[in-house]
């Protein structure tokens, strides 16, 4: 027998032409002569799903990413035949498929070309997996730009860049380092003013090229699974985001206390370290909502388990840390460690309900704990297991919130650094190997986590963070972006990634400010300080290998420093909470790069370091040492010197100074920034009166403020309130409408406001068409003006 593998290799192959098509509702199926499928479905006017079979059938139609809960429609579809391609038109794009290849060309309504294939949808047979590699490259034109893909330590702009999705423990990754701990493949292309996006849902392993192996060619494949991507039409990147959000679901308002300032290490233990620690923060009055326990409170690190030793009474110190302002959280990894004697190995041996390898035997590596095996997440049944767990550790002992660490999932000594390919998923049903279920084991985990500790949290709202993660984890989950360094570059890192993530559709992620390996310098800790105050999730995390990195382990110029921006933190506590409520609402990105705030002006498409806060605060780090001040991009508009007051006009690069204990930080004209008093934690007091600044502005500036009870679902009810004020100014009045939706009735009764900028002299104060007496030369010298929170409009005149 002569056998010659050569010959039996056939590289890439490519549809041929099609031969017939129907038309299903809001879906469109194409069928070319060599069993290739393309079902082409119209979710909204401006999103398209391409999927693509090459064996003349669909398989099973599944994914964790999308959100199941919300339905979709559209307004206009049309589906007509023209001599060499058929055309899909809805109310905001045109859609033309190629009849001899299948390829496609996407147009806006005027005919501009938005995204075209090159090759488009092509594979290649997968001899040692079977199945597929999946291919899709389109046309890339010059000055386009790419930006998105979650967790990438790279510039912001990934033009000329090769980047890969596998989840991955990278212990002290550095600048370019890929892949990383979460998998986000969508990014969103930018060209001639208008934006689109494509999300590739695909939990294999991925790739995507930005024009890096071709200049004009952008392209996106996958090990294996099927050819599955969504088109989102803009035409801004505002509308690209909010969208691909929405698909992929948007999370449940945390509670207040979530968005203040957390401490944490590796590790704190025993008991008595614990109480310092708390105690010492009180003591400098530095505001601490949450206080984590690493892996050393578990009993031989058995998830679920307390060392008496260090812990002797757990529901004690947890209710005296609470009764402080202190909410504990707690780790819990995957790894169940081999022990017989050990509860949770005994169910889920009894159950079956641990991995396993293709032949047969459990999955079976080392962690923390010594030799594990591992829980298969994928398994509903296992998720409903793994959520009844945490009664104890949150019902009984009073633990607030849960931290998932090393699931990508990390395996110690294996040279991967994870599961073989052989381990087998049930997938919801879908039975697969590791190769498919890899990417999605840390979402699976962190969602059985979310309604384990929701369960027995209720009537209050839960606290999950994990650090692996696939598109919709953020409906389950916030995170942190993992194991990074104490440098100057790791700063500029995180400052990145952040923002990059927040455009991805998990708005709820933060670093571990200072870096968790190695030791900060002073300096360095109160930059990132500065830094991390500005992200949604906010946390000191550290090695104890490195040394201590709590506040006071630097000098009292750091300790300073800490207490000015927390306290600045918790000030905008409102503001922040806010920003949440438009995140959870319309997928409004909390943290906006500012190519993402103005796509239009050209000089924001390579920008990284600036961005900004909510809609009205923009913030820029300063991100190298013995910097008293930097060069930075002002956006268009103008806007105010959050610490001088000086009003300046945007659309150019500029000089800013700045003191140790300041980073750039300006506040758009015509904004009203709302804050609380500073308090030590969220509900320390009660207070009368909500702090309102108001910068002026000439013209029309919109602001808004959501509240609650700050826990609980009631929000879910109607009982919040949401004030939307409407700054007018012109010439030598400012005029504030005020209008309030919400069943909620806040504590406070009135409003301090602020006034930034007047530039006149205040001569007469109107509040609801009544003329009010005030101290005019008090208010000269003060700026400010107490008023009832009832009111409907307040008009200055000078």
């Amino acid at each position: 027998m002569i056998t010659n593998t050569e010959l039996e290799y056939k590289g890439d192959l490519y549809p041929s032409k099609i031969v017939s098509y129907t038309h299903d509702v809001d879906s469109v199926y194409f069928y070319t002569d060599n069993s290739v499928i393309l079902k082409l479905t119209v979710l909204r006017d401006s999103l398209i799903r391409f999927r693509f079979t090459t064996k003349g059938y669909f398989s099973n139609d599944f994914s964790y990413a999308i959100d199941k809960s919300h339905s979709h429609g559209y307004n206009h579809l049309t589906v007509t035949e023209e001599d060499s391609y058929y055309q899909i038109i809805t109310n905001k794009i045109i859609c033309k498929i190629h009849k001899s290849d299948l390829r496609s060309s996407i147009y806006d309504l005027k005919g501009n070309v938005l995204l075209e294939d090159e090759l488009g949808f092509h594979w290649e047979e997968s001899y040692e997996f079977g199945g597929n590699i999946v291919k899709m490259s389109k046309a890339s034109r010059d000055g386009e730009c790419f930006y998105g893909l979650g967790d990438k330590a790279t510039q912001m702009n990934l033009k000329g860049k090769r980047v890969e999705n596998f989840a991955t423990d990278q212990y002290a990754f550095q600048k370019e380092q890929d892949p990383l701990y979460k998998v986000v493949p969508f990014y969103i292309g930018l060209h001639n003013k208008q934006s689109y996006g494509i999300f590739f849902d695909n939990t294999f392993r991925t790739f995507f090229d930005f024009c890096h192996e071709r200049r004009n060619v952008t392209s996106f494949w996958s090990d294996g699974g099927e050819m599955n991507y969504y088109f989102f039409y803009g035409p801004s990147m505002q509308d690209v985001v909010t969208s691909y959000t929405d698909l992929t679901g948007k999370p449940e308002l945390p509670p207040l206390w979530a968005l203040g300032y957390h401490q944490c290490k590796w590790s704190y233990y025993p008991e008595s370290n614990v109480k310092e620690v708390a105690a010492k923060f009180r003591e400098l009055q530095i505001p601490c909502d949450a206080i984590y326990l690493d892996i050393d409170y578990m009993e031989g690190f058995r998830c679920f388990t307390w060392n008496k030793e260090y812990f002797p009474d757990p529901k004690r110190m947890v209710s005296e840390l609470a009764a402080d302002g202190f909410k504990t959280i707690v780790i819990i990894d995957p790894g169940i460690k081999i022990d017989k004697e050990y509860s949770v190995y005994k169910e889920a041996l009894a159950n079956d309900y641990f991995c396993k390898r293709a032949d047969g035997p459990y999955m079976k590596g080392k962690v923390w704990p010594g030799e594990c095996n591992f829980p298969d997440y994928t398994n509903p049944e296992v998720r409903e297991w793994w959520a009844g767990l945490f009664k104890e550790l949150i019902s009984d002992i009073g633990v607030k919130g849960v931290w998932n660490d090393m699931n990508e999932p990390a395996v110690m000594e294996v040279p991967n650094k994870t599961f073989p390919n052989d381990v087998r998923h049930n997938y919801d049903g879908n039975p697969c190997s590791h190769r498919k279920a890899h990417n999605i084991y840390g979402t699976q985990m962190a969602r059985a986590t979310y309604h384990g500790v929701k369960r027995f949290s209720y009537p209050k709202r839960p606290f999950i963070i994990t650090r692996s993660a696939y598109s919709g984890a953020q409906r389950y989950t916030s995170s942190w972006t993992g194991d990074n360094v104490a440098t100057w570059e790791h700063l500029w890192i995180a400052n990145i990634q952040v923002q990059r993530m927040s455009i991805s559709g998990m708005g709820f992620t933060g670093s571990d400010i200072g870096g968790f390996a190695e030791q900060p310098t002073g300096e360095l800790y109160a930059r990132w300080i500065q830094l991390g105050v500005f992200h949604p999730f906010c946390r000191t995390h550290s090695s104890g290998d490195h040394g201590n990195q709590e506040p006071w382990a630097f000098d009292e110029e750091v300790i300073d420093i800490t207490r000015k921006f927390v306290n600045l933190r918790y000030q905008l506590l409102p503001y922040l909470y806010t920003m949440f409520w438009q995140y959870i609402e319309a997928g409004t990105p909390m943290l906006k790069p500012l190519v993402y705030f103005d796509q239009e002006d050209i000089q924001t498409h390579y920008r990284n370091d600036e961005f900004i806060f909510g809609n009205q605060i923009l913030v820029c780090p300063i991100l190298e040492p013995n910097a008293l001040g930097r060069r930075m991009y002002v956006p268009r508009g103008q806007w105010y010197n959050y610490w001088t007051n000086c009003l300046v006009k945007g659309g150019k690069e500029m000089w800013v100074d700045t003191k140790f204990d300041e980073i750039p930080v300006f506040v758009k004209a015509g904004a009203i920034i709302p804050k609380y008093p500073v308090q030590q934690y969220v509900g320390e007091l009660e207070f009368d009166e909500l702090t309102l600044d108001i910068y002026y502005k000439e013209g029309k500036e919109k602001s808004v403020v959501y509240e609650d009870a700050q826990d609980g679902y009631d929000y879910k009810k109607g009982r919040f309130s949401f004030l939307s004020f409407q700054l007018t100014g012109k010439g030598k009045e400012v005029n504030i409408q005020l209008h309030k939706e919400g069943k909620f009735d806040t504590n406070y009764s009135k409003f301090k406001i602020n006034f930034i900028g007047l530039p006149f002299e205040v001569k007469v104060i109107e509040i609801d068409n009544e003329e009010i007496v005030f101290d005019a030369a008090e208010f000269k010298e003060n700026q400010y003006l107490i008023v009832p929170k009832d009111f409907n409009v307040l008009h200055i005149i000078g």
